[in-house]
């Protein structure tokens, strides 16, 4: 996983301890990469998520209880996506990503990469290169 800074780590590390996230639960850690590397979103993510029942606030998007910038909605719409395939007439390509600047895109894009394990791929194809090119005696 690539984090924007320090900050972003610790922020992620500490999202995944208080939902207590399976190491292995990659809608939650996309969803929380989200949260953890926006300060706007980490400062509402109580309005965002419920850590006490372990799910998404839907509402929050639709209901008023939280105010979102047209960047901080797109993002949350991409990360409730990614984590229960949520969707309404904003969460295309298009809309989502339109209203992002790079930090937020770099968000975007590497949590559509944990989702769908794109970093464990790479690093496992990665590893058989070396050890391809370790074996290859010419």
């Amino acid at each position: 996983m690539k984090f924007l800074n320090n900050g972003h780590l610790e922020k992620f590390k500490t999202l995944l301890n208080e939902d207590n996230t399976h190491p292995r639960d990659c809608e939650r850690q996309s969803l929380f990469y989200i949260i953890s590397g926006n300060e706007d979103l980490f400062q509402k993510r109580k309005h965002l998520y419920n850590f006490k029942d372990n799910c998404v606030k839907l509402n929050c998007l639709t209901d008023g209880s939280v105010d979102l910038s047209s960047s901080a909605g797109a993002l949350v719409r991409l990360g409730f996506n990614l984590y229960n395939n949520y969707e309404d007439k904003h969460t295309n390509p298009l809309d989502i990503f339109y209203n992002l600047d790079s930090d937020n895109y770099n968000l975007a894009m590497e949590s559509i990469n944990i989702r769908f394990n794109r970093e464990a791929e790479k690093e496992l194809n990665n590893e058989n290169e070396e050890e391809v090119e370790e074996d290859y005696e010419p």
